[in-house]
């Protein structure tokens, strides 16, 4: 019996191991098809796609897309150049972060952490973020059913070559529910129905709206 025991101690790191491989590329997109388990997944030059239902920890790369397809799990996803997807009832334990890209956010899309970006639009469909959202010059779409906990914050641009005049658009949509305080160091444009709730407003003025949009 105790050999058995020690034998199984011995084996079970090893299975371990054999299911979080990493995938590492250079150039070229890194995939993980549906329903497939692996460990971190990344590349410099290309996309990082997750199929639906599987299962990855961090999902990153430099110039690319990330695609987290549909009931899929991730530890956190990011990248610097491209946008990022998040398919309809999946999961980031984690945080999301996209530098100089657009974020969206499916049905049902639930992230753990912050959500975060400097350049493009941040868009939620009826979906859930823990931890805030966070941008510099990005229009920010909380739409209709969608809720955030950590308030929103839009920063001023700390580059020595000026920021972007353009004034982002915050929309708060109908029965969204934004937990914290929305803070706004720059000038925004914010607009939100008048049955979502929110917390205390600091630096921007509200406009009230009915119906489905602005």
């Amino acid at each position: 019996m105790r050999r058995i025991l020690f034998a199984l101690l011995l084996v079970l790191p090893l299975l371990a191991a054999a299911s979080d491989n990493d995938i590492d590329k250079i150039n070229g997109a890194a995939r993980v098809e549906a329903g497939q388990h692996a460990g971190d997944v990344s590349t410099v030059n290309g996309a990082v796609e997750i199929g639906a239902g599987a299962i990855v920890k961090e999902a990153q790369t430099v110039n690319g897309a990330v695609t987290l397809g549909e009931r899929a799990q991730a530890a956190e996803l990011s990248t610097v150049n491209g946008a990022i997807h998040l398919g309809t009832d999946s999961k980031v334990n984690g945080d999301v972060d996209a530098t100089n890209g657009s974020v969206e956010l499916a049905r049902g899309a639930d992230i753990g952490g912050k959500l975060s970006n400097v350049n493009g639009a941040i868009t939620l469909d009826a979906a859930h973020v823990a931890g805030g959202i966070e941008t510099v010059a990005g229009d920010i779409t909380v739409g209709a059913g969608s809720q955030v906990e950590g308030g929103i914050l839009v920063d001023k641009s700390s580059s020595w070559f000026g920021g972007n005049d353009r004034k982002p658009t915050v929309v708060i949509g109908p029965h969204a529910v934004v937990k914290g305080t929305l803070e706004f160091r720059r000038d925004v444009v914010l607009k939100v129905s008048d049955s979502a709730q929110i917390g205390p407003v600091k630096g921007a003025t509200v406009q009230t709206f009915s119906g489905a949009t602005p």
